[in-house]
Formats: structure tokens, sequence, C-alpha cells
């Protein structure tokens, strides 16, 4: 369904399109407004950090398995921009003249989408408002895109699993199984060993 929703969301935006400077897809201000990008990797390093002293850090074993897990969330996190900024912004900012509430209605409706999923919930109504006013004040995608790529990746890689449900929302939030924790309660237990294992395993 979430598949169904984007799809008709971005052919929404391709039916009312204004151009790709209102849209944000351009270089004007790319630059000024790149200050976005740093802040969100610092904020993913300090939660990096924490992570590995609360001993929640779970990374991908490899660079490829990083790349091949989190590659494709990348550019859905600049679809997720797209919609945030040039479909519920831009249609909050003709139902109402403040540009502010405008921004905290359209960060309000981005969180919704993030329902029952707690912890997203909470990050994307404090970090939904700031990208709409980010925008609003730079009116440029990029670095928006990438910054929530950053913290997106931050968040799985940080909390854990079984309070964010591996970032799940809406039903698949209600039935996530963390497998792993599954695997390891049904298997059946491994015989000790009978002679003592070469150092190192």
């Amino acid at each position: 369904m979430w598949a169904v929703a984007s799809v008709s969301i971005l052919a929404v935006i391709a039916i009312s399109f204004d151009g790709w400077r209102p849209m944000g897809i351009c270089r004007q201000n790319f630059c000024r407004s790149l200050w976005a990008v740093a802040v969100a990797a610092a904020l993913s390093f300090g939660a990096v950090v924490m992570a590995e002293r609360l001993h929640t850090l779970h990374l991908p074993n490899s660079p490829f398995v990083f790349i091949r897990h989190y590659g494709s969330y990348a550019i859905w996190a600049g679809i997720q921009q797209l919609m945030l900024q040039c479909f519920f912004l831009s249609r909050a900012l003709r139902l109402i003249p403040n540009a502010t509430a405008a921004a905290g209605l359209s960060a309000c409706l981005f969180a919704i989408a993030h329902l029952p999923n707690p912890v997203l919930t909470v990050i994307t109504l404090v970090f939904g408002l700031a990208a709409c006013l980010i925008f609003l004040h730079y009116r440029n995608l990029w670095p928006l895109a990438m910054a929530h790529a950053i913290l997106g990746i931050a968040i799985a890689v940080t909390i854990p699993v079984d309070l964010d449900h591996n970032m799940r929302v809406g039903i698949s939030y209600l039935t996530y199984v963390n497998r792993t924790v599954l695997s390891d309660a049904v298997a059946p237990a491994k015989p000790a060993a009978r002679w003592p294992l070469p150092t190192g395993q």
C-alpha cells in the first residue's frame, strides 16, 4: 500500500507541475543550505557514539551489505522529502496564509503517516517541521534529501529493533516479529564441545 500511496502522490505532483525551481530541484541556494547536511551528520555521529557506549549499535557486517541495505533507503529519503515539500507543504501554503503554520501542519501530517511507530512519529514531527522551515527559506530540496538519508540511516543502526520494529509503520509495526530473536529461541541447543576449540573461535 505504501507503494500505491507513493506513486499516487508523485502522480499528483507531476500533474500539478509548477517547475523544477519551485520544487527545489535546482542549484539555487544549494551551497548556502548545506549546513543542514552538516548538522544531520553531526547529530548522527553523536547518536552512533552514544549507541556504541550503550551497546545498541548494530552495523552491517561489511560496506557492501551497508550499501545494499541503505542505498535504496537514501533514494526513498529523497522521495519522502519530495512528497513532504512538494505535496503537503505546497498545498498547506495554499490553505494557510501563515508559512510557519503551514509548515507545522505539513509536519503533523508527515508524522501521522509514521503512526503507530512512537519513535518515528516523534522524530518526523520535529525534523519534518525543521525541514519545512529550511525549505521555505532556501527552496532547495537536495540538502534536505541528504540530511534525511543520513538521519534515517543513523536511526536504523542506533535504535534497537525491538523499540522501533526495524523502522516499520502502519500495520507492519504492529505485526513485526524479531526473527533473529525468534530463530535463537527455537533453534536446538548446540552440543557442548568435547575438545578444546582453537584460539580465537
